[in-house]
């Protein structure tokens, strides 16, 4: 195909404006109680031995090759930088995805192991600049269009790392909220995840000054791509409205580079001589990063990647508890409104509220008073949840290490940073 988008005419059924609503209206939100749950873990990977060396891009090949032949239950995928992502498959519990996500890691990790390799759960390389692995027309159309706003695209396709938690739309709730609930929760919740978790404090070997530099990158990206909806009016008619009103990263060809036009949202592509069709809004879609992206399912990404093996089942514990047990719900809703009026008319993560969560973490006293309620909530429900005993330890371990001390993972790495003893 060529890079124009006028010579795509012939092969293109019309796709109208109001065509693209009602679809992004219809498959965006499933609703009904809240049955599944998944998560997808991103990974720095790196050489065992000297784990600051980046990994040549002929040793990550031949060891993607061996991994995409283990039988894992996951969806295995490489980011651009060479990041490893493993995806599960919905759940029926959250005992169920974190067995199962368990053993296809620990798969992953013996064949890594082998090879030299091993995995590594930061939110930001901490030492090394971006790196591109993957070099494909996607890929550079991405970078070159990335590229317009400033350097932070580049680092978060090649060197960023992350916990994305994936759970149920929920009810058609009554009232003036109705669905917008559960959406407006998950946006108020993530500035507390972002400080409780946050991972990312250094960047080419030195502090950045914030806790979460990864969560930095996206405040500095176009918001048109990386901001949340407009949350004042129901979750449909806002989803919608940013899908058609954020702009084209690239008009894909079949052969050659992808054109990438500048200042083309996707409402004006419908409304031009040769509009999009179907897999051009599906692939659209795809490239529009907010905090939480709604894919029928909700997608939490504002959490870092987590330090340690198993550091990636906090997160994803917490976050299930206070959506799915009732209770927890209602705690977390009650204790996350006063910090509404800190983030003001600005979407997430453009905001004063996820700004603050992001450079100061948990140190901020408000965002450490709402975490200690949130994670004290999430461990009374979580044997409601059928969590086993060592969930439950390794919830109570970090609140007791991080939540009341008022401090996140990046904290550690900073005081080894700076040449001092973490707390234990």
């Amino acid at each position: 195909m060529s890079d124009s988008v006028s010579d795509c005419t012939e092969r293109r059924s019309a796709f109208t404006e109001a065509e693209v609503e009602a679809l992004v209206r219809g498959i965006c939100f499933k609703t009904g109680p809240p049955r599944s749950i998944g998560v997808e873990l991103e990974w720095l990977v790196h050489e065992l031995r000297t784990p600051r060396l980046p990994v040549s891009p002929a040793r990550l090949r031949a060891a993607y090759d061996a991994l995409r032949a283990l039988p894992l239950h996951s969806t295995l995928t490489v980011e651009p930088g060479g990041q490893l992502e493993l995806s599960s498959a919905p759940a029926a519990s959250l005992t169920e995805c974190i067995a199962s996500v368990s053993a296809d890691l620990d798969a992953v990790r013996e064949l890594l192991r082998e090879a030299g390799l091993g995995l590594a759960g930061h939110g930001l390389d901490p030492w090394n600049p971006p790196r591109r692995y993957l070099h494909e027309p996607r890929y550079d159309a991405m970078e070159a269009c990335l590229d317009r706003a400033g350097p932070e695209g580049r680092s978060m396709m090649c060197s960023t790392a992350s916990v994305q938690v994936c759970l149920d739309a929920g009810y058609e709730e009554p009232g003036p909220l109705g669905l917008g609930r559960r959406w407006w929760l998950a946006h108020q919740l993530g500035a507390v995840l972002v400080a409780a978790f946050a991972n990312s404090p250094l960047a080419a070997g030195r502090p950045t000054g914030w806790r979460s530099s990864r969560q930095r990158m996206w405040t500095a990206m176009d918001p048109g791509r990386s901001g949340a909806p407009d949350l004042d009016v129901d979750p449909r008619t806002g989803w919608a409205r940013r899908v058609l009103d954020a702009p084209v990263m690239c008009v894909r060809g079949e052969s050659g580079p992808w054109r990438v036009p500048e200042r083309l949202s996707f409402r004006s592509w419908t409304r031009s001589t040769a509009p999009p069709d179907r897999a051009d809004l599906d692939y659209h879609i795809t490239t529009l990063f907010p905090p939480v992206r709604p894919r029928g399912h909700l997608e939490l990404r504002m959490i870092d990647a987590q330090p340690g093996e198993n550091g990636w089942i906090v997160p994803l514990a917490v976050t299930a508890a206070l959506f799915d047990d009732p209770d927890a719900a209602e705690t977390a809703y009650r204790a996350v409104k006063p910090l509404a009026e800190r983030a003001g008319s600005r979407p997430a993560p453009d905001n004063p509220l996820w700004i603050t969560a992001a450079r100061e973490g948990l140190a901020d006293p408000e965002l450490r008073e709402t975490a200690a309620v949130c994670f004290a909530a999430a461990a009374e429900a979580l044997p409601r949840l059928g969590a086993s005993a060592e969930v439950r330890d390794a919830v109570a371990e970090f609140t007791d290490r991080y939540v009341h001390r008022g401090r996140c993972p990046a904290d550690d790495l900073l005081s080894l940073h700076h040449g001092k003893d973490i707390q234990a």
